[in-house]
C-alpha cells in the first residue's frame, strides 16, 4: 500500500497514545488515509482488532503497536540508569533519617 498520510506517527508519539485510539489516528500510524482504513474495515482486512462504539471505531493501542511490529515499549540505557539512581536514592534515604535522629 502507498502511504497517503502526510505525517506518520513517530515512535515517541506512538508510545504516548492512550489505551484506545480513533480510526484516524490508527490510519495515520499505519500510513493510510482514513478512506482506505474504512475500505479495509468493510472488506474485513483492517490489521487490528476493532471496537465498534455506536457509529465510531476505536482501536486498542496494544493491537495497533503489534500490527506495526512493536511488541513492547523499548527500554533505553537512560531509563535503566534513571531507575538505578532512584533505587540508590531510596536505599540511602533511611540512612540519612537515622543519622539525623541519632
Amino acid at each position: 500500500m502507498i502511504p497517503r498520510s502526510k505525517t506518520w506517527l513517530t515512535f515517541g508519539e506512538a508510545f504516548d497514545l492512550p489505551l484506545v485510539v480513533d480510526l484516524r489516528t490508527a490510519a495515520r500510524a499505519l500510513g493510510l488515509c482514513p478512506g482506505t482504513a474504512y475500505k479495509l474495515i468493510h472488506q474485513g482486512g483492517f490489521p487490528c482488532r476493532l471496537l465498534r462504539l455506536g457509529r465510531q471505531y476505536r482501536i486498542p493501542t496494544a493491537d495497533l503497536l503489534r500490527a506495526l511490529g512493536i511488541e513492547e515499549r523499548p527500554v533505553y540505557p537512560a531509563d535503566l540508569q534513571a531507575g538505578a539512581d532512584l533505587a540508590e536514592q531510596r536505599h540511602r534515604a533511611p540512612e540519612f533519617e537515622m543519622e539525623d535522629y541519632a
